[in-house]
This record gives C-alpha cells, structure tokens and sequence, in this order.
C-alpha cells in the first residue's frame, strides 16, 4: 500500500502527517509505503498511490484523483488519523 501526504509545498505539513501516519499503521498493525508531496506533484503521482493525506482545503484542489482521499483536521491527533486511515483501508 502507498500513502501520499501532501501539502502544499511538500515540506513541513506533510512531513507531519507522514510521522502521524506511521504511528497510525504502527498502531494498526499495518505497513506502508508513506511519502510526501506537494499539491502539483501530489495531481502527477496521485494514480501510483492508494490513499492521499491531506487537508479539507488541498483536497478540493486535489479534484478527482484515483486515490481515496483522506482528510486531516488536527495533523496533531492521532485518534483521529488512526480513526481515517482505519475507515479507509477497511
């Protein structure tokens, strides 16, 4: 599985998100490919991934893409990642 987390310079949010994100799988049990992106390389890349991680705002710029997106409130909480990546891997 991949996992995109992106931002919109590709740098310190996403950063974040991909650190909470491995403690999410960790916590899960799960393994995962995790790398960051910004918004344009995010829309270029997005059809090798399997879930992007991102904001409600970026995800609107995002459009339709073929990864299900999921979207972080406080990139902070991991309850709350561990809840979305849970309801998106099923």
């Amino acid at each position: 599985m991949k996992i995109l987390a992106v931002c919109g310079m590709g740098l310190g949010s996403a950063l974040i998100l991909r650190m909470q994100a491995e403690k999410a799988l960790r916590e899960l049990g799960l393994e995962a490919d995790l790398e960051v992106a910004d918004i344009g390389t995010a829309r270029a890349v997005a059809p090798s991934a399997d879930i992007i991680l991102t904001t409600e705002e970026l995800a609107q710029q995002l459009g339709q893409v073929k990864p299900k997106v999921v979207t972080i409130s406080n990139f902070i909480d991991l309850p709350e990642m561990v809840a979305k990546l849970k309801a998106a891997i099923g």
